[in-house]
């Protein structure tokens, strides 16, 4: 009898227990612009990647966080960190934030989108969006809109989405983003907000194809975050004593994100999803291209993009 194998959409069971890949390229001379650092993922991301040798550019909601956080890179490298203050609920703020780094840096190497959230019930922005949705997929999708051109006049580059096997929850309905037709679910929103996430990489990637530029969206594993810590009380009990405990250390994907962003064989390589740094097929409905172009065009439309030419690179 043949070997046993696992159906694609199960694929994540075997991808997750492979051994990780490692590198040790410097990163010396390039700018890293890295979302959501102050703590969990993002935080290990930035001290990695500052250790190879680039300069941390932040993009932060808390300004004391960040201040702390550039005064542990500089104690160990050279090179200066800097940070912008917005929260990523307020698309106004992360807009404002990004121009500001396009001002002040004519050259970018790396963009890691990472900051998330996730939400236990229905909560809305001021600018009327769903949080998850609005946190994890369009202030993401925001940033790396406004930051193609000069990541293509950079090239090579790299952008990286921190996204998540939360993808497979779903809840994506293209007609009902905002969850005013259906009863909220914490798993299915944030998994609405990742397919989404996932689903604008493919048609992004299509985009910048012969352009010097990868994108690739990836799973930063079973780790310790912060994620979810503005659910209330109840929730971050349940968190601290049920769930961190049975997690690793988000130090993984520290390194899994250094690895994506600066192993040379990783040159070229764009739209894929990895575990780590495994390659991983995701779920069917994420890979759903035609929906995915129409999720595309709403994301441009929400962000008020539709009518730019950031797209034209």
């Amino acid at each position: 009898m043949g070997k046993f194998k696992l159906p694609d959409e199960l694929n994540f069971i075997t991808v997750g227990r492979l051994p990780q890949k490692v590198s040790n390229t410097s990163l010396e001379g390039k700018i890293c612009v890295i979302t959501g650092t102050t703590s969990g993922v993002g935080y290990e991301a930035a001290l990695r990647i500052a250790k190879a040798g680039a300069k941390i550019v932040m993009i932060v909601r808390s300004k004391q966080k960040a201040e702390q956080l550039c005064a542990e890179i500089l104690a160990f490298s050279p090179v200066k960190p800097d940070y912008y203050v917005a929260d990523f609920a307020n698309l106004t703020e992360v807009r404002k934030a990004t121009e500001a780094i396009l001002a002040n840096y004519p050259k970018i190497d790396l963009l890691i989108n990472n900051a998330g959230v996730h939400m236990t019930t229905r909560q809305l922005t001021n600018e009327g969006h769903e949080t998850a949705f609005a946190v994890n997929h369009l202030a993401s999708f925001l940033i790396t809109s406004l930051m193609l051109k000069r990541l293509v006049e950079s090239a090579p580059a790299r952008i990286i989405q921190v996204n998540s096997e939360g993808h497979r929850f779903n809840g994506l309905k293209i007609d009902d983003l905002n969850w005013e037709k259906r009863s909220y679910n914490g798993y299915a929103g944030y998994g609405a907000s990742k397919t989404a996430q996932l689903m604008t990489v493919w048609e992004l990637n299509e985009l910048l194809q012969g352009k010097g530029v990868t994108i690739n969206a990836m799973h930063p594993g079973a780790v310790k975050s912060n994620i979810g810590t503005n659910n209330g009380k109840l929730y971050n009990w349940f968190s601290r004593f049920i769930i961190q405990p049975l997690l690793n250390s988000p130090k993984i994907s520290g390194d899994a994100i250094y690895y994506l962003a600066s192993a040379p064989e990783m040159e070229g390589v764009g739209g894929k999803f990895f575990n780590l740094t495994n390659v991983e097929i995701p779920a069917k409905h994420a890979v759903n291209r035609e929906l995915g172009k129409q999720v595309f065009e709403i994301s441009k439309q929400l962000i008020h993009l539709d009518k730019e030419n950031v797209y034209e690179i």
